[in-house]
């Protein structure tokens, strides 16, 4: 909405604008005034709470991590002075766990640090628009008998856009979680897909269709529980880690179940991971136990995991999908499900954009976060070993130098090993500074292999840490491989070579 128009319908609104950092609470401010008559700006929770009331006001922006008072413990204390009143939360991307109690809140919008102001605008005008809604309501609701009917019609209609509203909400938190593990992204969207074709072709009502859509959508939304530092790892998770991820069916349903128009789609959820045969989590259910929507739903979860290109599992095409699905009919999948699956499954497309491997460069770095070498910050065999094995696909890199440093074992002994960690980081930083667009791995100790996306020739005499390396006697030697003449699949290949 265009800022002008936005000013007009905000005339006479008053707002209580609250945040602790003074920088963005100037900044915010001064685009507040462009729309607004009557801006009140508070330093915390306290002082907001103090302010408004004192002075109610129309509308309320707050920022939730704040001293003396945070902004849902605010927000609490207004609601019970109105509980109609208009708020609006503003939320890092990290406070992403504060986002169930501000649904619990009934918050008007949600908006993420850092602040978008198309975000703002358009969450400004949807709350002044439900302003001038309730406030119309009011002046007609005692003297205008002959509208009841047709005010009944829109308040209805005002509810379910509130609802669609919140929904929407819900949809796009589910698309940061998803944003949050970059190589999942649009699963819940193609999950929620493939459980409606199922459903349709089982003859299920319109109802259970929708139903089983939207539960397709929200059914990983508990993954906002789990750390990063598991969801994002590109290996093979651990016994504790896998647990701990399994946890996100139950962080689903616990969030869902409180939300009275989710319960149904909670108690699909919280099945998705079920077998047929028993064998499934989190409660080891099977057969009827398992309601029969989420028999859908796991059918269809799984056929997205298998035909999608993950780090360490092949994408599966879908021909080899629906052998497996027929595999384990009455093992892991309900039998019927998996006849109506093969239906219509078989003739559906599937991008090519569905991978879970990185493609922009700040996804690779993000990626390649879990192979750096902790003493140089140069990466370890296990990236270099996965950078080979993709090589043999996408034939990105050309040229591989291995820098060998000799006697450098002496230099340890003579020096000590922390002095010989420093010569190790000396000579990443010179690598990276003369291989601006290459990758540094060091091998062996105090070895390093340095592969690049077009051939590059290596002066010794040019690398800043030579005088160094000569100053102690520690020798240099450097072989190179045309990776268009030699097909290198894996690190145990390159060992052997090099």
């Amino acid at each position: 909405m265009d800022i002008q128009q936005l000013k007009i319908a905000a005339k006479g609104v008053t707002l209580l604008y609250v945040e602790d950092e003074d920088e963005l609470r100037n900044s915010v401010e001064r685009y507040l005034h462009k729309i607004f008559d009557n801006v009140t700006t508070a330093a915390n929770g306290q002082e907001g709470l103090k302010l408004y009331q004192k002075e109610q006001y129309d509308l309320v922006l707050t920022d939730i991590q704040m001293p003396f008072m945070n902004g849902l413990e605010m927000a609490k204390e207004i609601k019970l002075i109105n509980p109609n009143q208009e708020i609006i939360i503003i939320s890092a991307y990290s406070e992403t766990a504060y986002f169930i109690d501000a649904i619990g809140l009934n918050v008007s919008g949600y908006i993420v640090k850092p602040i978008n102001y198309l975000q703002m605008t358009q969450a400004l005008h949807k709350s002044i628009f439900n302003l001038n809604n309730y406030k119309e309501n009011l002046k007609y609701k005692m003297h205008l008998e002959e509208m009841v009917q047709e005010r009944t019609a829109e308040t209805i209609a005002l509810e379910e856009e509130k609802i669609e509203n919140f929904e929407r909400t819900l949809v796009s938190f589910v698309s940061m979680v998803e944003d949050r593990d970059t190589y999942t992204g649009g699963h819940s969207q193609r999950v929620a897909n493939y459980c409606r074709l199922i459903a349709k072709e089982m003859q299920c009502t319109p109802e259970e269709c929708d139903l089983i859509y939207r539960a397709g959508i929200l059914h990983d939304i508990g993954k906002v529980t789990t750390p990063d530092t598991i969801l994002l790892k590109p290996g093979k998770l651990s016994e504790l880690e896998f647990k701990l991820i399994k946890e996100h069916v139950s962080e689903s349903y616990k969030i869902l179940i409180k939300i009275p128009m989710y319960k149904d789609l909670a108690e699909i959820i919280i099945c998705h991971h079920e077998r047929y045969d028993g064998q499934g989590y989190p409660n080891g259910i099977k057969d009827k136990e398992v309601p029969f929507l989420s028999h859908i739903m796991i059918v269809a979860d799984a056929f997205d995991a298998m035909t999608t290109n993950r780090i360490y599992k092949g994408q599966k095409s879908i021909a080899s999908a629906i052998e497996e699905l027929k595999l384990l009919s009455g093992k892991q999948f309900h039998p019927k499900v998996v006849e109506s699956a093969v239906k219509v499954l078989i003739d559906i497309e599937i991008s090519n954009n569905v991978n879970q491997l990185p493609t922009t460069e700040i996804e690779k770095e993000r990626f390649s976060y879990f192979y750096r070498d902790q003493l140089t910050d140069s990466y370890n065999t296990d990236y270099l070993n996965f950078i080979l094995n993709r090589n043999k696909f996408d034939k990105e890199y050309k040229c591989i130098h291995a820098l060998y440093l000799h006697n450098f074992s002496r230099y340890n002994q003579k020096y000590g090993w922390t002095e010989g960690d420093k010569i190790l980081n000396e000579v990443v930083d010179s690598l990276q500074d003369y291989f601006l667009s290459s990758l540094i791995f060091r091998i062996h100790g105090d070895d390093f292999i340095i592969i690049s996306k077009k051939y590059v020739e290596i002066d010794l005499k040019q690398l800043k840490c030579s005088n160094i390396l000569e100053k102690y006697y520690i020798d240099v030697s450097i072989r190179h491989i045309n990776l268009d003449k030699q097909d290198i699949p894996n690190f145990k290949t390159l060992e052997i070579l090099i």
